[in-house]
């Protein structure tokens, strides 16, 4: 079995919704052994997510496959003193410490950064919230429809004109690169321990990333810069540079920045080489002007044949472009699947999605199945020194499950 690179690598999952966790999930997918605290009964909340309104419906926990593979489960009641007692102790041996918990619970709970950080001066306190720790909204709750997705601008931004409603996100489109944020501050932090021999409280958030991600126009707009009209795509300034509907309904989207060289090889791929002495198209600048007629005649062209069709045709001759994907389309694509992007649990022909990072030399650990509540809470337990009596007194009084 492969160890990976964090093998040895001791990491308390205590986080719920979705980035925290996720941070540990790319963490065990490298070998670190991760172990997820979750409340006796019904566990981490979390669990329930496919039951909720709008999601998909199907016969496997799909959102709990994907962020606790690999990881362990103990069930501990953390309002009780005689569960953080327990969590204390394995603190005193862990690497790194991951929350997301909303400060006043932190506190309620005794989690915060000076509960353990006098436990173990070489612990990584990993800590996620919606808004920072720091002003007036430093207890708020986030998720990313709201922390990362709204309040960014994003939301605003990427709606399709400005009659049109602000853009709704999607489950997780947030939190997974927030998850990346998160363990690339982990990754850090445990440099700086190899250096130092200390460890450190890291931070991220949902709102700084979703300011993060929609960075080049926030940029812009902290430089003064003037913005122009949100037009619709019929309206699009650059036809090259925009979407259009295949015969079968499905859709693709040029993106030709090398557009004089490739402007002629696009006409011919269109069947349009009558477009390329066109005195209305001739130069880019012409092209540009007259980008409302342009989108006109691509979009009747386009419309004539199916997108596998379209694919062969651009693909064949160097254009850049994308297909807009969708989901029935991940399970059989096969650069996904030549890339590793999607790999199968172990001892299973399920598959599921793989943190995107990839190192040379090393493999990652191949996915477990993830665990049910308190699965592995005796095994844990006994690993921290308790004994069966111990063990079956803490599960008499509830702390553990």
């Amino acid at each position: 079995m492969e160890k990976g690179i964090f093998a040895g690598l001791k990491v308390l999952d205590c986080a719920s919704f979705i980035a925290a966790p996720a941070a540990a999930t790319v963490l065990s997918d490298f070998g670190a052994d991760v172990i997820k605290i979750e409340p006796p009964g019904a566990g981490d909340p979390y669990r329930n997510l496919p039951n909720l309104p709008g999601y998909p419906t199907g016969e496997h926990n799909f959102a709990w496959l994907l962020e606790a593979r690999n990881k362990k489960s103990l069930a501990l009641d953390l309002s009780k003193p005689e569960a953080q007692a327990v969590l204390y102790k394995l603190v005193e041996e862990a690497d790194v410490f991951i929350t997301n918990m909303p400060p006043p619970v932190r506190t309620k709970l005794g989690i915060t950064y000076d509960h353990l950080a006098h436990l173990n001066d070489r612990l990584i306190y990993a800590s996620f919230t919606g808004y920072g720790e720091k002003g007036e909204e430093a207890n708020k709750p986030g998720f990313d429809s709201n922390a990362y997705w709204a309040r960014s601008g994003l939301m605003d931004l990427v709606r399709a004109d400005t009659d049109t409603t602000p853009a709704r996100s999607v489950a997780g489109m947030g939190d997974h690169p927030c998850a990346m944020a998160l363990y690339s501050a982990i990754v850090t932090a445990l440099y700086q321990r190899e250096k130092t021999g200390k460890g450190s409280h890291v931070a991220s958030n949902l709102m700084a990333n979703g300011v993060w991600a929609a960075s080049v126009l926030a940029q812009a707009k902290l430089c003064g810069a003037k913005f122009g009209e949100r037009r619709p795509r019929e309206r699009a300034l650059n036809a090259v540079a925009n979407h259009y509907q295949c015969k079968d309904g499905r859709w693709l989207i040029l993106s030709l920045l090398s557009e004089e060289k490739q402007w002629p090889t696009l006409a011919k791929c269109l069947g349009r080489e009558d477009l390329i002495n066109d005195p209305r198209f001739a130069t880019k600048p012409d092209r540009h002007a007259r980008s409302v007629e342009l989108i006109k005649i691509f979009d009747e062209t386009f419309a004539t044949r199916d997108l596998a069709e379209w694919r062969k045709i651009l693909d064949g001759n160097g254009l850049v472009f994308g297909i807009v994907g969708i989901l029935d389309d991940i399970p059989n694509d096969k650069q996904m699947l030549d890339n590793e992007v999607l790999v199968p649990f172990e001892n299973d022909t399920m598959l599921t999605i793989n943190s995107p990072i990839w190192i040379d030399g090393t493999k990652k650990v191949q996915p477990r199945k993830p665990p049910g509540v308190g699965e592995h809470s005796d095994e844990i337990l006994r690993g921290a020194g308790y004994d069966e009596a111990a063990i079956k007194e803490l599960r008499a009084n509830g702390a553990v499950g």
